[in-house]
């Protein structure tokens, strides 16, 4: 009994330790936006690091997304003599769903490890130190952009995976499911509505600090030389991952009420 406790009572403090650490930043970060001026050149170096350069990953796992749920869906409801629905279940599923939830868990892992990562090193080369003796905060020059920039980026490249990843259902749709591609862009028009994009849209803004304070975070508390640096990363990638997996039911469910409110 007493060895099951034990991991049991570690994870307990370690997650409460976490959840402390998580608010405090946050915290920090709000009052940093608030009270001092933004460093305009390092944010826009980090929108280039976190959307441009995520653009040509996203676009890849968009297409592949889009085309295999075309090819399944199709495949499905052709037995029922339903593939002319396939262009609805597509779109509503990539605005509200798919095209939000990929879009981040793939940015989660490539730049919520590289915030991490850099971060991490900076802390270990004592760079953030130095920061502090020349009477700069960290949070403002280091953690700020970083946040600012996801929160820039993301819905961004959302945007442009529900239309890639429409773009490869569609080709799938006219190659392998024989649907006419003028029917199939007219069914994807006509039976996606405003709701469903700013559903899927509302949600990156969520994400996008599920990644970045986090990765920030893990980054800061780097203590033990370069090997917790690899350890911070894989913390920053796995909470991400599954604050986002998790967080979406919860924000889904107030979209839906909110939705049914209006």
């Amino acid at each position: 009994m007493l060895t099951l406790m034990k991991p049991l009572t570690s994870f307990t403090i370690e997650m409460l330790h976490f959840l402390g650490g998580i608010g405090y930043l946050t915290r920090d970060i709000f009052r940093e936006l608030f009270k001092s001026r933004i460093y305009w050149r390092l944010l826009i170096e980090q929108i280039y690091q976190v959307g441009m350069r995520s653009a040509p990953l996203i676009v890849v796992t968009a297409v592949s997304v889009g085309m295999v749920m075309s090819l399944q869906f199709g495949l499905g409801l052709e037995k029922f003599g339903g593939k002319m629905y396939v262009p609805k279940l597509l779109a509503v599923t990539i605005l509200r769903e798919m095209g939000p939830m990929f879009t981040s868990l793939m940015l989660a892992a490539r730049v919520g490890a590289g915030i991490a990562s850099e971060i991490g090193s900076m802390v270990v080369t004592q760079q953030i130190d130095a920061i502090r003796a020349l009477g700069t905060s960290p949070i403002r020059k280091i953690v700020l952009p970083r946040v600012l920039a996801c929160l820039i980026a993301l819905p961004i490249l959302c945007a442009v995976t529900n239309i890639v990843a429409n773009a490869g259902g569609l080709i799938i749709g006219a190659v392998e499911l024989k649907l006419d591609p003028g029917f199939y862009l007219l069914k994807v028009l006509s039976t996606s509505n405003v709701s469903d994009y700013l559903s899927g849209f509302g949600k990156t803004f969520f994400f996008a600090l599920f990644i970045a304070i986090p990765a920030c975070y893990f980054g800061l508390n780097v203590k033990n030389g370069t090997k917790e640096v690899g350890i911070a990363t894989t913390k920053a990638v796995v909470v991400s991952s599954i604050l986002i997996l998790v967080g979406d039911f919860f924000i889904s469910k107030v979209f839906w009420m909110v939705e049914k409110l209006l």
